[in-house]
């Protein structure tokens, strides 16, 4: 690092402003912390987009033990049992906590929470907001709180673009600019480095994620040298609107929780001959189902005319506002629908304390890859998860930290320069990831992503954040190509069954993917099949 600038404090650097990052940031209060954030808060992080809510068992007749078996069953056989027994278990503490921050939960007329069932759920437990404003409205209250909360400090407008790594230890975050022309590096070093930087599904170029999210927090983290688990695992939401928006804007799937039902252009309801639970199987049953019918022609469109009617208006109304500003109505015509990248169930490897494999870093929220999730994310989950972790790895950072001490705020000057990633490039990336490395994979697609991807990060290796993309766009290919089954989200047509011997957890570094890649380089390009 030398040459660069460096700016030394005793802050706590939390890398991101979503709900885990918030949900940290109050966890460790009244221990110094600076966040940092790309965008303003609530702006640009998934948390604020989540819409279906956060699952828990809070009806007396639901249970932990319950919720831990619906998040195995759907993981297809990886999930961690100790993981989910966990999280399930701190589910209800969580919500209280929320409500009490200001979360406006909505709740019945004796004060109970109103509560939603979602696919492969096997009792009504999303806690919800607004219908289809949960993430917004949580987010909302946490950033009220944080706000109001002098120990945390908010840098906006800047982001982190790598990670200082001596002996082992994460001792500080390279920070640069956000805006479209950047600007020159500067090294922050803090007492602790918490990452909550988000997911990679918009490494895809068909996503329901904000547009910075594109795996860069994983980019980073795998590049430092830390151990990433279950890259290969992408989530593809089934009913993203078919609209031709960048992000495709989100049909929850609270809406098939009340009954809407899906269908082709020829009216036809193909959900009922691909799983008994029809439109609530599984994610990845549904998002198979929808790709499939896409892909010959079919036209795939969510019908929540019967079931909601004139209703979506004031239940859902982030789903009427977008079918409003395409010129939908949902009340006289279903909603066209694609399988988009939504979730990733991998991340940085982490211990049941938010810890990751390199000394002084923490992870939490989508980012992170606790074991919760397996190959297959049950709904709600997501939010649930980034919670526990958040206060788990704050707690943790706290014990480490010893008694909490005034410090002065954290200044930045950020000089003009750095690099910006092409956007050019970066389209050409997520085209790439749909083609090669989506709902169905093959070896030969997925050996032409790493090619092209090899390819494009050549163009631009002195980006750092280009670099970081390619690097996690280029981890979960790796760990796809060395899956040789199908199980829960990740699905070979070449390798179609589920294989016992495979019923564990990936884990893989940057330099075992880097060997991988660089081997497959020396080979002939493949030419893929048509999935």
């Amino acid at each position: 690092m030398e040459g660069l600038e460096a700016v030394h404090s005793d802050r706590i650097v939390i890398i991101g402003a979503g709900l885990g990052a918030l949900y940290a940031a109050l966890t460790l209060a009244p221990r110094p912390v600076v966040m940092i954030s790309p965008d303003p808060l609530g702006q640009g992080a998934s948390s604020a987009w989540a819409q279906g809510g956060v699952a828990a068992a809070m009806d007396a007749g639901d249970s932990p033990e319950a919720h831990a078996i619906d998040t195995t069953r759907a993981g297809a056989g990886t999930v961690d049992a100790e993981v989910a027994a966990l999280v399930t278990r701190e589910a209800r503490e969580h919500i209280l906590d929320l409500t009490t921050l200001g979360a406006p939960f909505d709740r019945t007329e004796d004060g109970g929470y109103v509560m939603s069932r979602e696919a492969a759920h096997s009792f009504a437990r999303v806690v919800r907001v607004k219908g289809d404003q949960a993430g917004a409205e949580i987010m909302r209250a946490l950033i009220e709180r944080v706000r109001a909360t002098p120990s945390i400090q908010v840098i906006e407008g800047v982001m982190a673009e790598g990670l200082e790594v001596r002996d082992g230890t994460v001792t500080g975050v390279r920070l640069v600019s956000s805006a479209p022309e950047g600007s020159a590096a500067v090294l922050l070093r803090g007492s602790a480095v918490l990452m909550a930087g988000g997911g990679s599904a918009g490494l895809y170029a068909i996503t329901t994620n904000p547009p910075r999210i594109r795996g860069q927090a994983l980019g980073m983290a795998a590049r430092a040298g830390a151990e990433i688990a279950d890259a290969e695992f992408v989530q593809f939401h089934p009913t993203a609107m078919d609209v031709g928006e960048d992000p495709a804007p989100l049909a929850t799937e609270a809406l098939r929780g009340e009954g809407a039902i899906l269908v082709n252009a020829a009216g036809a309801r193909f959900m009922l001959d691909e799983h008994p639970d029809a439109e609530l199987a599984p994610r990845d049953v549904v998002a198979r189902a929808i790709f499939a019918q896409s892909q010959a022609g079919k036209r795939p469109l969510l019908d929540t005319r019967a079931a909601i009617g004139a209703d979506i208006t004031t239940l859902f109304p982030a789903v009427s506002s977008a079918c409003a500003r395409n010129g939908i109505d949902p009340t006289q015509e279903p909603i066209p629908v694609a399988a988009a990248a939504h979730y990733h169930m991998g991340g940085i490897a982490t211990d049941l304390d938010g810890r990751s494999s390199l000394a002084g870093l923490w992870a939490c929220g989508e980012c992170a890859s606790t074991g919760l999730h397996g190959a297959n994310r049950l709904a709600s989950n997501g939010l649930l998860e980034a919670l526990v972790y958040a206060r788990r790895a704050a707690e943790d950072i706290a014990r480490a930290q010893g008694t909490p001490q005034e410090v002065a705020p954290v200044h930045l000057e950020l000089n003009p320069g750095g690099e910006g990633a092409d956007t050019a490039l970066v389209a050409s990336l997520r085209q790439c990831m749909t083609r090669n490395v989506g709902v169905v994979r093959n070896a030969d697609g997925l050996r032409t992503a790493l090619h092209e991807i090899a390819a494009l990060c050549a163009k631009q290796p002195t980006c750092e954040s280009f670099q970081n993309i390619c690097t996690a766009a280029t981890m979960i290919a790796a760990a796809a190509l060395l899956r040789e089954e199908s199980r829960g989200a990740h699905e070979r047509s070449d390798f179609p069954e589920t294989l016992l011997a495979l019923a564990h957890r990936s884990r893989l570094t940057w330099d075992a993917a880097k060997t991988r890649r660089d081997s497959l380089l020396e080979a002939p390009l493949p030419h893929p099949e048509t999935p």
